[in-house]
């Protein structure tokens, strides 16, 4: 759907993170669904459940107009009893026609282990019980590219049981938004003062904003990023 190219930064920018959300809220609605029926089956989640998810990740990664490039669920530690640590992550890798499982080291013991419990990503919505993104950072346990991560809470009467995500590259997200500004100018920084997309010359995605931070700043709803002045 377009946008007027004469509605303010801050609108352009938050419909487009809205777009991105209702994805990760749908991979969060199949997942919950899921382990519904599993609650009422009477039996305890297993790895065949989470991994029955993967047919609905492909296709939502393959959805007309999709910008994520990688779409799953990272589960609590120890919700299952066969795999104390448990993703079902499906991204679209370069060169491939159809989007492949993201496979990392989940032994704790090895020199690669990934410990995703500790990312900000799946630590934040454990902690607020609400949606987070991070970035834009380079996603060396996936793509190896410039990445967005937008994650949601899921939790089931008040029980955490992980988060469900989307992994979005900074040029896409670009894509979607530079192109609805029309003239005005727009810095997007995160809470860190890192710039996540921007109009000015002066300011490229990745470079930190000098302290102490511009005032004037609008924060956006529910995610950690505000506009600043350019």
């Amino acid at each position: 759907m377009s946008i007027p190219r004469t509605r303010e930064p801050a609108a352009v920018i938050g419909e487009a993170i809205e777009g991105i959300f209702a994805t990760v809220a749908e991979v969060r609605r199949t997942t919950l669904a899921r382990f519904a029926e599993v609650a009422a089956a009477r039996r305890r989640l297993a790895d065949e459940d989470v991994h029955g998810l993967a047919p609905a990740l492909v296709d939502l990664l393959g959805s007309p107009g999709e910008v994520a490039v990688g779409l799953g669920v990272i589960l609590e530690p120890g919700t299952l009893a066969s795999h104390p640590l448990r993703l079902e992550w499906w991204h679209s890798a370069s060169g491939r026609e159809e989007p492949v499982a993201l496979e990392v080291d989940l032994h704790p013991d090895s020199v690669g282990f990934y410990d995703y419990a500790a990312a900000d990503w799946f630590a934040v919505p454990r902690r607020t019980h609400a949606r987070h993104v991070v970035g834009p950072y380079v996603d060396v346990h996936g793509t190896d590219g410039y990445m967005l991560t937008f994650t949601m809470p899921m939790t089931v009467d008040g029980r955490f049981l992980g988060v469900a995500g989307a992994d979005v590259p900074v040029t896409r997200f670009e894509s979607l938004v530079l192109g609805r500004l029309g003239d005005h100018d727009a810095v997007l920084a995160n809470d860190e003062g890192r710039v996540v997309l921007s109009t000015s010359s002066r300011w490229i995605t990745g470079c930190l904003l000098p302290e102490p931070r511009r005032p004037g700043g609008t924060p956006l709803p529910e995610v950690p990023w505000e506009l600043v002045a350019g």
